[in-house]
Parts: structure tokens; C-alpha cells; sequence
């Protein structure tokens, strides 16, 4: 008799524990998860796209890189945006905070600002031909001109025979 009230309210647990378990998870699942940036690596002045999962709008995205913007429905639970990251971003990793109806999410690592690439003027410094490239040139030409002569005389001297 023991063991058949101890098997009835082991068993009660268990069903109460299983029934209170996917509230749990559902209301876990309407808060903002998953805030993303693409590209993750981006210079300064480009354009980075901001998704956010379980997101309710009004919704805003926010980063010390790029000012505050307002994330709209994109279908479903899913909210994006876009940011232009500004020309004084400082190099390396930056977080976005998203702040939507049904609560806040913070990515700590969201995307990267790399650093602008000097270009110069990839060893030019004029235009046009400079006096050696004429110079090279000119030999190029004298070159061809010595050795036509040389092939020509030589096949004149050979009809002679």
C-alpha cells in the first residue's frame, strides 16, 4: 500500500513537473535572442545589416560605432535594420544593444571595423613616358631593327650559292 502512494506521487511530479516545463521554455523564447550584423568585419562608412530573433516591434539597435536605428518586422518574430558605421569608428570589435517591446538583448561581439587600406599611387608619380621608358623602348626598337638586317642579309647571301 506503501509503495502504491509512493509510485502515485512520484508519478504526480513528474506530471507536474512536465506540464510547467514548456511554459518555461515558451517564455523564455519572447525575449529578443540572436542579435546578428552583417558583414561581421566592416569598415568605417559601410553599411551593416542588423537582425534580431523573438524581437517585438518598436524596436531600436543601438552601438557605439553607428547611431541608434529602428529595427521593423521582417516576418515572424524576426526584426532587422540597417546602420552605416561612422568614419570615426575606432578599429576592432564593437557590441550592439537591441532594445525591442518584449525586452533588451546585448551581442558583446557583434561585428568587427577594420581599418581603411592605403592605396597611394602604387609607385607612380607622373604620367606618360618617363626618359627611361623611352630609353628601354628606343633599345627595344633598335634591337628588332639590328636583328631583321642581320636575318635579311644573311637569306640574300644564301640565294647567291
Amino acid at each position: 500500500m506503501r509503495t502504491t502512494r509512493a509510485l502515485a506521487a512520484s508519478a504526480a511530479a513528474v506530471a507536474a513537473l512536465g506540464l510547467a516545463a514548456p511554459a518555461a521554455v515558451a517564455d523564455g523564447m519572447n525575449t529578443p535572442s540572436n542579435v546578428t550584423a552583417l558583414p561581421s568585419a566592416i569598415a568605417r562608412g559601410g553599411q551593416l545589416t542588423i537582425t534580431v530573433n523573438n524581437c517585438s516591434t518598436p524596436a531600436t539597435a543601438s552601438s557605439d560605432a553607428f547611431q541608434t536605428v529602428n529595427l521593423t518586422s521582417a516576418g515572424g518574430n524576426l526584426a532587422s535594420g540597417t546602420a552605416r558605421v561612422s568614419n570615426n569608428a575606432r578599429q576592432g570589435t564593437h557590441s550592439i544593444t537591441v532594445t525591442c517591446a518584449n525586452g533588451v538583448m546585448t551581442n558583446p561581439n557583434a561585428f568587427t571595423v577594420i581599418g581603411a587600406v592605403r592605396g597611394g599611387l602604387g609607385g607612380s608619380n607622373s604620367t606618360g613616358a618617363t626618359p627611361t621608358d623611352v630609353a628601354i623602348g628606343g633599345g627595344l626598337v633598335a634591337a628588332a631593327v639590328i636583328g631583321g638586317g642581320v636575318f635579311w642579309m644573311r637569306r640574300r647571301s644564301e640565294k647567291r650559292i
